[in-house]
């Protein structure tokens, strides 16, 4: 959901070289400040370079052709088996290679669970399950808040009050986004001033790293991603300072933020263990 209008557009990323530099200084891509030069480069790294920059213990990137594709195995199965299948000179698996290496606990957890899905279901079909878990691969977010009571509003689709009346609570810390997990998101980043939305799963904790912790153990407890509907939408162009425009007009655009479902019920927030 990309929140320009009530008729989706396709989304098309633009060249490496040509992204106007304002792009890279997106909150989202924060986590990512230490391949910044990566990022920036004219040219697309090799297979070699990539994972010389990009070192996961145990993976590797390989590049994606027909050769690859052969041996016959499902995506997620040839991650499991240590090579992750990569497509030359293109945003989204690039962005896919950085989330693995920031948050590779996360990703080891979501591959295992596809594997687990794909030894219940095969490779022609998918679960409810799997369904949930790509949507989280492709967009997700932890989000992290210190006091349940600040999710009544989110819960509501009451955004005027998340972004507007609790902007201090976003400034000081109470609630933030702990990791940038979708690698699709990531790569909307790239057109300035898009309104992104990502699918957030809500832990209650005291830090960041605390609650990537405990998403990792509900992925792979299973407790957590066994259909879309547990991921809350956070319209992330409405937090405070992280969209060029924020005033009245801007958050009574219903196209972008929407209007809770009737009957939509979110599940409670994961707790970070004391």
């Amino acid at each position: 959901m990309s929140g320009q209008g009530s008729a989706p557009r396709r989304f098309v990323p633009p060249l490496r070289g040509e992204v106007e530099a304002e792009c890279f200084d997106h909150p989202l891509l924060a986590p990512f400040g230490c391949w910044r030069a990566l990022l920036e480069a004219p040219q697309w790294p090799d297979m070699a370079a990539l994972n010389a920059a990009v070192a996961v213990a145990g993976k590797w990137f390989v590049r994606q052709d027909e050769a690859l594709l052969a041996d016959g195995l499902h995506y997620e199965q040839r991650i499991a088996a240590g090579a992750i299948a990569t497509r030359e000179a293109n945003w989204h698996d690039f962005f896919n290679a950085l989330v693995w290496a920031r948050y590779p606990a996360i990703k080891r957890a979501l591959n295992a669970r596809q594997c687990a899905a794909i030894a219940e279901v095969g490779t022609r079909q998918r679960n409810r399950a799997q369904q949930a878990l790509t949507q989280f691969d492709e967009s997700g977010l932890v989000v992290r808040v210190r006091d349940r009571a600040l999710l009544a509003a989110w819960d509501a689709h009451d955004w005027r009050t998340l972004f507007v009346d609790q902007a201090a609570a976003w400034q000081r810390g109470e609630m933030a986004v702990a990791a940038s997990v979708g690698h699709a998101l990531l790569e909307q980043c790239l057109l300035p001033g898009r309104r992104i939305v990502g699918k957030a799963l809500v832990v209650v904790a005291s830090d960041d790293a605390a609650a990537i912790t405990q998403v990792v153990q509900a992925i792979s407890e299973g407790r957590v991603l066994q259909q879309a509907a547990e991921l809350r939408p956070l319209p992330l162009a409405g937090i405070v300072g992280w969209h060029r425009q924020q005033d009245s007009g801007f958050y009574a655009d219903a196209d972008y933020f929407r209007p809770r479902r009737a009957g939509r019920v979110y599940p409670p927030p994961l707790r970070a263990q004391a």
